[in-house]
Parts: C-alpha cells; sequence; structure tokens
C-alpha cells in the first residue's frame, strides 16, 4: 500500500508551481518521459486557472 500523505504533499508542492517554473523542469529534464511528467503537470495547473477564470466570468 502507498503512502498517501506522502503523495499529497507532492500534489500540494507541485499545486505552487508557476508557469515558469514547469518550463524550467521541462526544459532541464533528464529524460524524455521526465519531460513529458512536467508538461502534462503544467497542462493540468494551466487548465485549472483556465477552469477558475470561466468560474469567476474574467475572461
Amino acid at each position: 500500500m502507498c503512502d498517501v500523505k506522502k503523495y499529497e504533499k507532492i500534489y500540494q508542492e507541485l499545486e505552487h508551481l508557476q508557469p515558469e517554473d514547469t518550463l524550467q523542469l521541462v526544459l532541464e529534464a533528464e529524460t524524455e518521459e521526465q519531460r513529458d511528467f512536467y508538461e502534462l503537470v503544467g497542462d493540468f495547473l494551466l487548465q485549472k486557472k483556465q477552469r477558475q477564470v470561466i468560474e469567476r466570468n474574467l475572461f
């Protein structure tokens, strides 16, 4: 069984990444798999912000 608290903490840390942070992670990734992962994280965070903007009618 996995340590759920450990992954919750990782999630919370990833949630605070800025776009320039995810870009840096993508550019400095050692493997294509890591690069793909960081791109997915960046896309997720962007989509989350887009939903917030739409919900608040800020567009």
